[in-house]
């Protein structure tokens, strides 16, 4: 599968990612913070699909920007694990590629008509 890297790594304030199609990312912790995908601090849609957000959101502090470890979740992803204690979400393989703001990447996100179905991307 093209979206599978063959490595990531910490590398400064960025996760690189060797991907199988040859490509590779660098992914700032900033931008990737800032991304997170936890349930917990985005809100996540009920029933009827809107988003029920948290009643508190807490203030990103400097070390909300600081990656203290990550682990490989299944086949699939990433979990990263940060410094104010956040480690509940997971960064899937897919997630993170399209995170990545290459001109590449930039360009072929472009194409898509829907930004909400990047799956039709076949990268």
């Amino acid at each position: 599968d093209k979206l599978q890297p063959d490595s990531y790594q910490a590398f400064g304030e960025y996760l690189a990612i060797a991907w199988k199609d040859g490509h590779e990312s660098m992914l700032a912790y900033h931008h990737l913070r800032n991304a997170w995908p936890c349930a917990n601090c985005k809100g996540e849609p009920d029933l009827m699909g809107r988003v029920m957000m948290p009643a508190e959101q807490s203030e990103r502090i400097t070390q909300s920007y600081k990656l203290v470890g990550m682990q490989p979740v299944g086949q699939y992803g990433i979990q990263l694990i940060w410094g104010d204690g956040h480690n509940t979400g997971i960064y899937t393989f897919n997630y993170l590629r399209r995170l990545c703001d290459c001109n590449v990447c930039s360009e072929a996100q472009a194409l898509i008509p829907d930004t909400n179905c990047l799956s039709a991307l076949a990268w």
